[in-house]
């Protein structure tokens, strides 16, 4: 059966504060200024497995079912904080990207939480045991505006059961990140959020894509930045680079002490960060979690 995907832009509007995390320094649990499309998966698999047709379905994995369907018929690109503010093309969003001016990105977006585990029946600050949490705050710092995420996510209509994997249902009560424990990470669809997007607009009014292909393909002129983390084999792109680990669950691991919850660490693989340059005119791919990679005939041709 031929893929039909069909691409749609989706707002969430941030209603607190918001933790991606991006390793530790000292004390300090860095955060991601963006929200990566394997995070988004996950919170939409976590909300979608829950109804009665698919949780428990897997045995020892309510969410296996879920996960491989979502994975093999969506993907999504990273989502950005945005402002309400109107465009020249008549968008009425912005996205705005931390390499883009980051000194004044970081001070309009991002602020942290300080905290300590305390001594009892003392009352003080346990010994080694400070830690400070970045967010992305649900309000601007310098003005007070509402942050909202901005993304696309693209669906093959043709394959995927919407009865039972309800996507659009599942996004007006999404939690993302870290902390959810503390009610950290709500995100909410606003009003009118979903949009169809069609292949005569461009992605964050800037890139071109097409739904025509086994998976949605992104071209971008040289010049332009990758928006999501893209394999480091690409031969076009030029940045800093970075693995990309996960916490998973697998329940039919060999070793008995890592079948439960995040025990499985995956490495998915080296990639150029957010933010690095094409000097070349290219065509990605979107891969499972959001990754960007070369269309996958150029390998086989290749």
């Amino acid at each position: 059966m031929e893929a039909n995907w069909q691409a749609y832009r989706v707002i969430l509007r941030l209603h607190s504060p918001l933790h991606i995390g991006w390793g530790r320094v000292s004390y300090l649990q860095r955060v991601r200024p963006y929200v990566t499309g394997r995070t988004l998966r996950g919170a939409l698999v976590s909300r979608i497995a829950r109804n009665k047709n698919e949780f428990g379905k897997t045995a020892g994995d309510p969410y296996r079912a879920a996960s491989k369907t979502l994975a093999q018929f969506m993907t999504f690109t990273y989502f950005y904080p945005a402002l309400q503010q109107a465009s020249e093309d008549g968008e009425s969003w912005k996205a705005h990207f931390p390499w883009c001016d980051a000194p004044v990105f970081r001070r309009r977006f991002l602020s942290s939480y300080a905290a300590t585990s305390l001594e009892y029946p003392q009352q003080t600050a346990a010994s080694s045991l400070l830690y400070e949490t970045e967010f992305i705050s649900p309000y601007t710092l310098d003005d007070g505006q509402p942050v909202y995420l901005m993304g696309y996510i693209f669906v093959d209509e043709e394959r995927l059961r919407t009865e039972r994997y309800d996507w659009k249902g599942a996004l007006p009560r999404l939690q993302l990140g870290g902390e959810r424990g503390y009610g950290w990470g709500e995100a909410r669809l606003v009003e009118d959020g979903i949009r169809k997007t069609t292949e005569s607009e461009k992605l964050f009014g800037a890139i071109r894509f097409e739904l025509n292909a086994k998976r949605p393909c992104l071209q971008l002129e040289c010049g332009q930045a990758v928006l999501a983390h893209t394999n480091s084999q690409t031969g076009c792109v030029m940045g800093q680079i970075e693995p990309m680990v996960g916490r998973e669950w697998r329940a039919n691991h060999q070793h008995q002490a890592r079948r439960h919850i995040g025990q499985h660490l995956a490495f998915d693989d080296v990639f150029f960060v957010p933010g690095s340059r094409v000097f070349d005119e290219c065509v990605f791919e979107i891969g499972e979690g959001g990754y960007w990679q070369e269309p996958t005939s150029s390998k086989r041709e290749a």
